[in-house]
């Protein structure tokens, strides 16, 4: 069994954005990006809206977007129409602005990090706050919760330690794993890292062999090694790749250390086949690939080129990545091809169906390149879509470009047919 038979895939509409990277949880995408000769509509939103502060990306799916967002102590799971922005329904429960144990930055950052992940078989959210809540909702029932809990309270999950010059702790910030009939969430806690719950009941079902405290990474990543169901972990010391497959979940099949001096690593791990790219700026300031077998993990080759949160996007023999400057590298090697433009900080990047790369960085620059070229060659961008660092992944969707900065404020553009 492969992993690609583990998680929900199948049932998913191709332009349905159901998960922490996109449908194949790659940040590539079939659906077109928009460009013609007339150029790239993205001047003008369709519609737009603030949905409280907060990094989630949104997810869109039949005509539907989800998203999260924090205000007067609240968090709020919202349901929006995806063509005109209306509500649908709203659900809120108490939440404080940063985690129980916070400690650094607490200026960049408010409200729920974590993006959710959606069930397509049964309609169900998973969400994750940034105060440790793990929530299930019914979406086809207005937000009806169906079961909850939270980390802290029921695992004793304590701060994060000191890993070098200083110390960093913001909370939960690693979006949830849909696997078979299970959600998976890392959790940090003293007796496991990782844990699965039921996805029907909460019901806890197995706890990771790895004990390390949490990571601070956008989301866990599946991978299939030597036929055997996995999933790569960035936790706050290692690169971890546990097992899957029934009967020896959670068990380690690979451990490579990767700490950072200030304990984070905001950059999710990247998979293709075997191999698993990771990067952090910090005291790193680099980047590498790892070769991964059901013996260990090995080093291919690291190059002093960094990401500070942008995922890398592997395609066609090529690694992108946006941070300060995009970069193209080839993947085989991780020698540089080219590098331009200006993204500051946050970035994301989205591989489209026509064979396009849509970047998104700063505070709101929105660029559509050729990576292709042998270049840095830009066909069209916008000018500042925001005031506020947009940390939130974008998404394509349905013909939709949404694109969300910390604040929560949120616009949609239109770059194709509607689906």
């Amino acid at each position: 069994m492969t992993a690609a038979s583990l998680f929900v895939l199948l049932a998913v509409q191709a332009q349905d954005w159901t998960h922490w990277r996109g449908p194949e949880r790659n940040d590539i995408v079939s659906e077109p990006s928009g460009w013609s000769a007339s150029g790239w509509p993205v001047q003008e939103p369709v519609w737009s809206a603030n949905v409280g502060d907060g990094n989630t990306s949104p997810l869109v799916v039949q005509g539907r977007l989800y998203t999260m967002g924090w205000s007067k102590d609240q968090d709020h799971v919202r349901c929006l129409d995806a063509a005109t922005g209306k509500e649908l329904w709203k659900v809120s429960y108490p939440c404080p602005p940063r985690g129980r144990h916070h400690m650094g930055d607490e200026n960049y950052y408010s409200g729920p990090i974590a993006t959710p992940e959606y069930d397509p078989e049964t309609g169900r959210l998973y969400t994750l706050s940034i105060d440790g809540d793990v929530a299930c909702w019914d979406t086809r029932a207005e937000g009806r919760k169906i079961w909850g809990l939270n980390l802290y309270a029921q695992y004793g999950v304590e701060m994060r330690p000191w890993t070098g010059a200083e110390r960093r702790d913001y909370g939960y910030i690693t979006s949830p794993l849909l696997v078979r009939d299970s959600v998976l969430v890392q959790v940090g806690a003293a007796e496991g890292s990782v844990m699965a719950f039921a996805k029907d009941s909460g019901k806890r079902l197995w706890v990771s062999e790895c004990k390390d405290p949490a990571g601070h990474t956008g989301g866990m990543t599946p991978m299939t090694v030597e036929g055997v169901p996995c999933v790569a972990v960035l936790t706050l010391r290692n690169l971890v790749v546990l097992r899957l497959d029934a009967g020896q979940e959670g068990r380690t099949v690979a451990t490579y250390p990767w700490t950072t001096d200030f304990g984070n690593n905001i950059a999710t791990p990247a998979v293709h086949e075997d191999s698993v790219l990771i990067t952090s700026e910090y005291n790193h300031k680099a980047i590498c690939r790892v070769k991964v077998t059901l013996k260990g993990a090995s080093l291919v080759w690291e190059k002093p080129f960094s990401s500070k949160a942008c995922t890398p996007v592997i395609y066609k023999g090529s690694v992108y990545f946006a941070w300060k400057r995009l970069r193209c590298l080839d993947f085989a090697t991780g020698e540089q091809k080219w590098e331009g433009g200006n993204f500051g900080d946050a970035g994301s990047c989205v591989v489209t169906g026509d064979g396009k790369l849509i970047a998104w960085g700063g505070v709101g620059r929105l660029c559509l390149l050729d990576p292709a070229a042998s270049e840095y060659k830009e066909l069209a961008a916008s000018g500042r879509v925001f005031t506020a660092p947009v940390w939130p992944h974008v998404v394509l969707s349905g013909g939709r470009l949404y694109c969300k900065d910390r604040e929560g404020n949120l616009k949609v553009f239109q770059v194709g047919t509607s689906k």
